[in-house]
């Protein structure tokens, strides 16, 4: 299966299976009680969160690698990637003995490449986009006879990918729906290779990120507009693959597009219900199901938490703004005059709602109000949204003007 334009085979995810068996964990699926009742279905979760590298891009990674001759393996083989393929390279690359080089933008942040030179490979920072570093890999493939591991857009890589259906039919054989996030179209062209060969009636929904339709627009002849800051940044594709997007034009059912709030929202409950970390582009197919549970209820729909490579800083702020978006968090603005006793006054209410407070700023000088007033910005916490509402009507029966600031 090396010629590139072949579309893989069921025998082929079968294959590799085999081959990559022991090497790449068998991660659980699970049935979610909490999130099944929340949807009104059962909903069954693949962790490939807890892949060794935090992604199911082993699978694919791992066998390409084992496919090449021993000529190539002597050689190496180079990739462009700033995110979990490049892990998954050089981490197998290691393992087999076979030199591995990376080519990352130059704006890459310091921890993914530190990370990838921890697993053996060269690392490469060459270019200001992904398109560059693409285009320099490809130089290094022709210039120094290196094998160029493709992430997506290669039978080698799907089939590989692929192995995820066969472990979640084997583990659950009576789902009836997958949900699959989607980039460049690797995962969900070897999910719905393997599982419709297996249950041709089961349905395949693929998600995007809303900001990067890319895939919907080539296979559904959208025209939505590509570009922007995404939490789901491992699925952020401008171009997707040329035999990816043959493959899902085929074997897909449906494309989903997911706003940014319900991509926070799907890794938040992943964390709190679950307590399992899962990165944006991971949580996709959870906030698909979420966002629009009509379209699931009563069904056994299984979807992938492909990846759990997500900044801890990052993560944070998405736990923090659930917190503010479920109401146990809020920032209030209270007008106040600016005499002694105002602020014993406004805690002294936040002490009788039982909220507490987190930070107090005065603001005297950037203000509207007139020089005697001030506002006076309080972030409390509580133990549940009407605990919120009954100190904002304590403060104003006590003659304060609140205002609350908002996320969206």
């Amino acid at each position: 299966m090396n010629n590139c334009t072949t579309r893989p085979t069921l025998d082929d995810i079968r294959a590799a299976a085999v081959a990559i068996d022991g090497a790449v964990v068998r991660t659980p699926v699970h049935c979610s009680r909490t999130l099944s009742e929340m949807v009104g279905a059962e909903v069954w979760l693949k962790f490939e969160n807890l892949q060794f590298t935090a992604a199911y891009k082993e699978r694919g990674a791992l066998n390409k690698l084992l496919q090449l001759n021993p000529d190539d393996r002597r050689r190496g083989v180079v990739a462009a990637s700033a995110g979990n393929h490049a892990q998954a390279v050089a981490y197998h690359g290691r393992r087999l003995g076979i030199p591995v080089t990376i080519v990352m933008p130059v704006n890459t942040p310091t921890i993914k490449v530190t990370q990838t030179e921890g697993h053996g490979a060269t690392v490469e920072l060459v270019g200001e986009t992904f398109d560059e570093a693409h285009a320099h890999a490809r130089q290094l493939e022709a210039e120094r006879g290196l094998v160029f591991v493709h992430p997506f857009d290669d039978p080698a890589v799907m089939a590989g990918a692929g192995t995820v259906a066969l472990e979640m039919l084997e583990d659950v054989p009576d789902l009836d729906t997958l949900v699959v996030p989607i980039g460049g179209g690797g995962l969900i062209s070897g999910i719905a290779t393997a599982a419709k060969a297996l249950k041709p009636g089961i349905e395949i929904i693929g998600v995007e990120a809303e900001l990067y339709p890319s895939m919907k627009n080539v296979v559904e002849d959208g025209h939505g507009a590509i570009g922007g800051d995404t939490l789901a940044e491992g699925i952020a594709v401008k171009e997707p693959g040329q035999l990816t997007r043959a493959i899902i034009a085929d074997l897909v059912d449906r494309i989903d597009l997911v706003d940014e709030r319900a991509i926070e929202h799907a890794v938040a409950l992943l964390v709190a219900i679950e307590k399992s970390v899962v990165e944006g582009a991971g949580a996709a197919g959870l906030a698909a199901i979420l966002a629009n549970p009509e379209r699931y209820q009563g069904r056994k729909v299984g979807t992938i938490l492909c990846g759990g490579n997500i900044d801890p800083h990052l993560l944070a702020n998405v736990l923090v703004r659930e917190l503010v978006r479920c109401g146990r968090i809020a920032r209030l603005r209270i007008a106040a005059q600016d005499r002694p006793g105002a602020l014993a006054s406004i805690t002294a209410c936040f002490q009788a709602s039982g909220v507490n407070i987190i930070e107090v700023q005065h603001q005297r000088i950037f203000t509207r109000l007139p020089a005697k007033d001030t506002v006076i910005e309080v972030e409390g916490e509580a133990r549940d949204a009407r605990a919120i509402e009954l100190l904002v009507e304590r403060l104003e029966g006590a003659g304060f003007d609140v205002e609350r600031a908002e996320l969206d």
